[in-house]
């Protein structure tokens, strides 16, 4: 193991003595176990969300509902003992998805799942997401800057919806969530899917989790942990091609939030995607009936 690194001179100099060499050396040795003990302590709630993934994807989905129970138990125990600030605030993050999908357990037993049901499972999360945005005091794009570039993100976000859609249909298919493709019934799936469920599954994934996970492991490891939860947490399809499928388009999601801070674009992006998958190919086919 290699000393820390000293000028020539000032050892030569006598300026370093040797208690304060190994004072140093004992510093930088306590900062990599410290370091390698925050790993630890995010890996193993991330590592547990994906396993209990693994089970619904089995459609073993009793047994995933008593694991998020008692993993929502011990976050919501470890958030409010833990002193590491930026652990705590990734909790807060994976404690959303633990609720998330709780909340998504329980809804087939009181409604059918239809277009609305999606109101009643990602509605709740609003307030929970409203405080974990106000606490971690998320940094986002400016709003001048926002109004600014609109012209640019809705063009992008229906192209990229409509590229992705088409993907995402020929991989695991849909069943479309409006009966026909009247002006009412898009309007109403557009406000469905693009202000609700883009907007607190990109206010989860995105804005809370990346950028916690980003404070913490840099760009890299907080793109690719929060998109490789985002990918898990599609295991319900019980296709590997749409976990993978889902974990690139999190990762290019998180990507342009990541260089542009604009939580408008990616909901755009996403909402856009979900108005496609469920709403319009359905109705006119892959290729929008033009093939």
């Amino acid at each position: 193991m290699a000393l820390p690194d000293f000028p020539p001179s000032e050892l030569e100099a006598g300026k370093v003595s040797l208690p304060e060499l190994g004072k140093m050396f004992k510093m930088k040795t306590e900062e990599k176990t410290g370091f390698l003990k925050n790993i630890l302590y995010a890996g193993i709630p991330i590592t547990a969300i994906t396993l209990i993934e693994l089970l619904i994807f089995g459609g073993r989905l009793k047994e995933a509902s008593i694991a998020y129970t008692l993993l929502l138990l011990a976050l919501s125990y470890s958030i409010a003992t833990m002193k590491i600030h930026e652990i705590r605030k990734i909790y807060q993050a994976l404690l959303l998805l633990t609720i998330f999908r709780l909340v998504n357990f329980s809804m087939p037993i009181f409604f059918e799942r239809n277009l609305y049901s999606f109101v009643f499972i990602y509605a709740p999360l609003a307030i929970p997401i409203t405080l974990a945005t106000v606490h971690q005091k998320m940094t986002y794009e400016k709003k001048r800057d926002t109004l600014r570039k609109i012209r640019i993100y809705l063009p992008l976000a229906v192209l990229a919806g409509l590229v992705f859609g088409q993907v995402e249909y020929a991989l695991v298919g849909a069943r479309e969530f409006i009966p026909d493709l009247s002006m009412k019934n898009l309007l109403i799936l557009i406000i469905i899917m693009v202000f609700l469920v883009g907007l607190i599954e990109e206010l989860i994934f995105r804005s809370i989790l990346q950028t916690s996970l980003e404070e913490f492991l840099g760009p890299a490891g907080g793109i690719f942990l929060s998109s490789l939860l985002f990918g898990m947490m599609h295991s319900a399809y019980g296709t590997a091609y749409e976990i993978v499928y889902t974990f690139l388009v999190g990762g290019f999601l998180g990507y342009l939030f990541y260089r542009t801070r604009s939580l408008l674009l990616v909901v755009m992006i996403h909402g856009s995607i979900n108005v496609f998958l469920y709403g319009i190919i359905p109705h006119t086919g892959p290729g929008l009936g033009l093939m």
